[in-house]
């Protein structure tokens, strides 16, 4: 039996599914229908009454689009498909209507309003606008929000169409927001002024169809026409959320989502949306070389020459942080590798078997979280290691899927049964009879957190087997956006970091600033910030950041996706793979290319699933060897989900966010 429905919308037929709205519907055909409240991400509201459309036949009055459903339309006397019209002077009349109640109290602040260019209050009031107005009292004022360091709030504007609310409430999962009062007397608020405290907050931004809510720290900064707007991939998680970098000049002045419906929807975290002023601030602009115990400037050619003298002979090692791209990673393996030195990506030592793609990424896709019956989290947090990922895991939840967590207890947004802290817990769940619970559509999803103990490999062989008990499919859910193209180019070494760096004399440190290096080696460190690493270098050579770089980046579920450069390096700072290859010519071995394409197309021969751009390869799958399983919890491996990178630790917007964050748990405890 089908679903289907017919229906005429403008003179247009057209056959949809019947549980379809009529807005829906009228996008199907390609009929655009203007609205505040409704977002297909969010539950329906209707109650901003702009998408009012006239249905032939059926109310005398004019029907809201976006509450109304095909299958419950009236079909004609004759059984012909149901007319909806949404051009009528009926429509028309009561758009105009809506608007003029719309701007009853609206303030006129488009001059100074940072939504100004982009306001879907604007746009429509030029089509259903008019140039005067009836009312001859005082506009109504709303007290403003503190919503916390990140919203801005201008309640005066706010037009209650709740979408910040249903955001909050349905996709982040905390209930802070509402609405109070009824006519002239609503206004939304937060319970007990409390400040929002979820790391997905800024999209009500996005959300927002007037200037209610605003992006504080780029309060003012640039008008939208301003702005050279740069499609990208985000670095700040693995999950590979699409995004756009809008630059003004040299300079990043804000990060906003992309549509993805297999990644991110068209959400982004806290982190990569306010991230932008971290990459401007600490920056490394020229070489340094260490003289008696000093880093002082030097040129390319002193610094390069120094790397020389301290190579001769010596065994070399090379590292790469969790935000580099996989041309640099693999232009680094080409050098130090081809010298018979050893490679690591792995710096957190995680064990990620080597060369084997289903163990060290999985066999369950990103998209697979959706249609989940029952998902199983073993040693992870993924409202702080992937908040999107969690906000998605929190879907299936409210769908009615069943969630399951062995590890540390947090406060994931829903509801899940804690199975046990640790390893005991899963050795008990890998060899317990499931039954019937094989027939369930399952996901599990082990974090680094449980695989960062000495027994990694035999925690992960117990995930493996947990998989094969239940017909379950697989991820890895990785916290490094570099981590998952590093292993697929073989950038490791068996054994993995103490092994790597074992008897290294020289060690070439690319961005890793998450770890302690002995006193002893020579390292080189490549990066694009004064952080750690660069503090223990002998020899500094600056590069360029995720925005100023064209660069491919594997996510979690491994799909190779390309983040384009939004702008250019500072001062004399260069791209990654380009500083490898002067530095192999330096050397005497120079690399086989001389330009990004020809280093991508010797890459792409030997790894030809890289070159399938926004496509997530089919992993084969090795059975499990289970192994003896250590005693002990697992621990969340993140302490401050906004301070993990060197740019986020350069950020003072993270930094305010972090100490607001502190604040409100101490408060809390």
């Amino acid at each position: 039996m089908t679903n289907l429905k017919k229906i005429v919308i403008d003179g247009n037929e057209i056959e949809v599914d019947g549980a379809m709205t009529i807005l829906q519907a009228a996008e199907v055909a390609g009929i655009e229908i203007p609205r505040f409240c409704y977002h297909e991400r969010l539950s329906i509201a209707g109650n901003c009454r702009m998408c009012l459309v006239e249905v032939v036949g059926g109310p005398p009055k004019p029907a809201a689009s976006c509450a109304m459903q095909v299958r419950d339309l009236r079909p004609g006397p004759e059984g012909q498909p149901p007319v909806v019209k949404t051009r009528s002077p009926m429509v028309k009349k009561a758009r105009e209507g809506v608007m003029e109640f719309m701007l009853l109290n609206h303030p006129l602040d488009c001059p100074i309003c940072d939504q100004g260019g982009e306001c879907d209050l604007q746009d429509q009031a030029m089509a259903y606008g008019v140039d005067f107005s009836r009312s001859r009292e005082a506009k109504r004022s709303v007290t403003d929000l503190d919503l916390g360091p990140l919203v801005s709030t201008t309640m005066t504007r706010c037009i209650s169409c709740t979408r910040c609310v249903r955001f909050t409430t349905e996709v982040a999962g905390i209930t802070v927001m509402g609405q109070t009062g009824r006519g002239e007397d609503a206004e939304i608020t937060t319970y007990l002024d409390q400040t929002l405290n979820s790391n997905l907050q800024g999209n009500i931004i996005d959300l927002c169809p007037v200037g209610a809510l605003t992006s504080k720290p780029y309060a003012f900064s640039a008008r939208p026409w301003e702005l050279r707007k740069t499609e990208s991939i985000d670095v700040m998680d693995a999950l590979g959320s699409n995004i756009r970098v809008d630059c003004k000049g040299r300079e990043v002045m804000r990060i906003v989502p992309r549509n993805h419906d297999g990644v991110n929807e068209e959400w982004i975290s806290d982190k990569t949306r306010f991230i932008w002023d971290g990459l401007r601030r600490q920056r490394l602009d020229t070489p340094y070389v260490r003289i008696n115990g000093k880093l002082k400037p030097a040129s390319w050619d002193e610094a390069m020459a120094a790397i020389v003298d301290a190579v001769d002979g010596k065994k070399v090692a090379a590292i790469a942080g969790d935000l580099a791209g996989v041309e640099a990673m693999y232009a680094l393996k080409g050098l130090i590798g081809g010298a018979g030195g050893n490679v690591e990506c792995r710096v957190d030592g995680a064990y990620l078997p080597i060369g084997d793609r289903g163990g060290y990424v999985g066999t369950a896709s990103i998209a697979d979280i959706d249609n989940a019956q029952m998902i199983q989290l073993i040693g992870t947090n993924p409202r702080d290691e992937a908040p999107v990922l969690n906000a998605r895991i929190r879907g299936a939840w409210l769908r009615g899927a069943d969630i399951g967590l062995v590890g540390e207890k947090a406060d994931l947004t829903y509801d899940y049964a804690h199975i046990g802290e640790g390893r005991e817990a899963l050795e008990m769940l890998a060899n317990k009879d499931i039954g019937a619970a094989r027939d369930m559509n399952t996901v599990v999803i082990i974090g680094q957190g449980a695989l960062q103990g000495k027994d990694g490999e035999a925690v992960l062989e117990a995930a493996k087997k947990l998989c094969e008990n239940t017909n379950s499919k697989f991820m890895v859910l990785h916290m490094a956006a570099a981590r998952v193209g590093g292993m697929d180019i073989g950038f490791a070494t068996e054994g993995g970091m103490i092994n790597a760096l074992d008897g290294a004399e020289v060690i070439y440190n690319m961005g890793a600033d998450e770890l302690d290096i002995d006193a002893g080696p020579f390292v080189v460190y490549q990066g694009s910030h004064g952080d750690r690493g660069a503090h223990r270098a002998d020899v500094i050579l600056p590069s360029a950041a995720y925005t100023e770089e064209s660069a491919i980046f594997v996510n979690t579920e491994g799909r190779p996706q390309m983040a384009n450069r939004a702008g250019f390096p500072p001062g004399d700072a260069r791209e990654g793979w380009a500083i490898i290859r002067a530095l192999s010519g330096a050397l005497g071995a120079a690399l086989p290319y001389n330009n990004l394409g020809e280093l991508r197309a010797a890459m792409f021969a030997e790894f030809p699933h890289l070159a399938a751009l926004d496509t997530v390869p089919e992993n084969e799958w090795k059975a499990a060897a289970p192994k003896g399983l250590g005693k002990g919890a697992f621990n969340n491996p993140i302490s401050d989900f906004y301070l993990t990178n060197p740019i986020a630790r350069a950020s003072a917007v993270m930094a305010e966010v972090s100490q607001s964050a502190l604040s409100a748990k101490m408060a809390a405890e």
